[in-house]
């Protein structure tokens, strides 16, 4: 009997990364370019080193210069380099137990990712919100970043440095500068959205992320009421200001309270465009929510009353004047403060439980209609509220016909 030698057939390889003399094209000064050649699953992608090479100076044998090739030891390197780089976003896969295709491999290593230190990040986040006219959320930002500097010294990190005991630290620091808890918890949400942003935009390995063992959730105390009961809200609409500035608080909260809440911003930017077919339609500044609400009769008359033909804008807050976002936001930010003082003293004067903003005039029109027995839903749609995830996936389905009903309860 002969044994024969079991002859194991030739395992394919999954994947091969080699580089080549591209014969098949020829450049100007009749070199051919050297190009990385990624194998996988039967499928090839090329991509160029940026270098070039004579035919006579490759042995295509063995894939590499020849002896006698000018620049050989250069070339060699750049050949090494490269098919490291191939070389260890392979093994990164493995690790990730991912996989990925000769495209994919070629674009990760083609175009990766330049790494980005927090401050980085910041300056990219803050850009990204001024361009979206979005100032106020980018001066958050801007007020975070520089606490974040004070505290650090610097933010010239990176994101997976920011650990639980780096988070602690901040967070004593911030308390032994007396700050309030809701303050310290506002600046930690922004510094939880700017790791996610990150995270997102593969700056950072999510395995890095410290959120889910230090809670941001704990640095928030309940929010004070801010909504009066209804008999409070007509002895401020009846109210009688005494001076101009009382006039024009007392009147928009009265318009915010009758126009589903609107807030001041978007109040402020309101212009004739805004009005159509006896509604307010309007895209929230904040959420970027399409609000269409009825006019109610007192706001038609207070429309009436502020009208102005040398002016677009429903109430003198804004002119044509202010062209810039950053004049825009400046001068609501003027006027707003001035009317929540007017307001304020205005509710002291009615010995209102609360202090009184503006803000009260949405919270209390929500606040009203729940009790009323309005669907929290049709509220929520109303408001424009982008927070409350899981009514707003159906929100859009209801019709202007239930938030007209519903706004009959203001009264």
């Amino acid at each position: 009997m002969v044994l024969e030698d079991k002859v194991k057939p030739r395992v394919k390889p999954k994947f091969m990364v080699n580089v080549l003399c591209y014969k098949s094209k020829t450049l100007a000064n009749g070199e051919h370019p050297l190009v990385i050649r990624v194998c996988k699953d039967g499928k090839k992608k090329y991509q160029s080193l940026g270098i070039s090479i004579k035919a006579e100076y490759w042995d295509f044998s063995k894939n590499q210069p020849k002896r006698n090739c000018p620049n050989k030891e250069a070339i060699q390197q750049i050949i090494i380099q490269k098919t490291k780089e191939y070389q260890e976003q392979i093994l990164e896969y493995k690790v990730e137990n991912r996989d990925f295709t000769a495209r994919a491999l070629v674009d990760k290593v083609s175009n990766p990712v330049t790494a980005k230190t927090v401050k980085d990040v910041f300056d990219l986040q803050i850009k990204r919100l001024i361009d979206t006219k979005r100032l106020r959320y980018a001066e958050m930002h801007e007020l975070v970043m520089r606490s974040l500097i004070k505290f650090n010294s610097h933010l010239d990190i990176y994101f997976s440095d920011i650990d639980i005991t780096w988070l602690k630290g901040y967070e004593n620091w911030l308390r032994a500068n007396n700050l309030k808890e809701n303050t310290i918890g506002l600046r930690f949400r922004t510094l939880r959205t700017l790791f996610n942003i990150a995270i997102e935009e593969k700056i950072v390995k999510s395995e890095y992320y410290p959120f889910d063992t230090f809670k941001v959730s704990k640095l928030s105390q309940k929010t004070a009421k801010r909504s009066i009961s209804k008999d409070k809200v007509l002895d401020v609409l009846s109210y009688k200001g005494k001076t101009l500035y009382e006039c024009l608080a007392i009147d928009l909260f009265t318009f915010s309270y009758f126009s589903a809440g609107i807030n001041f911003v978007d109040m402020a930017q309101l212009t004739k465009d805004n009005l159509l077919d006896n509604r307010i339609v309007y895209v929230r500044k904040k959420t970027k929510k399409l609000i269409n609400v009825p006019l109610q009769p007192l706001a038609i008359k207070l429309i009436d009353k502020y009208s102005d033909a040398n002016s677009p804008y429903l109430f003198p807050i804004l002119s044509k004047l202010h062209k810039t976002e950053q004049q825009k936001a400046n001068r609501i930010h003027k006027v707003i403060s001035k009317v929540n003082k007017n307001l304020k003293d205005i509710g002291k004067e009615l010995n209102l439980p609360i202090d009184l903003t503006t803000y009260v005039a949405r919270h209390t029109y929500a606040t009203v209609l729940k009790r009323s027995g309005v669907n929290t839903s049709i509220i929520s749609e109303s408001l424009g509220h982008s927070s409350e995830k899981v009514t707003q996936i159906y929100l859009d389905s209801f019709e202007n016909s239930q938030i007209d009903e519903a706004m009959k309860n203001l009264l």
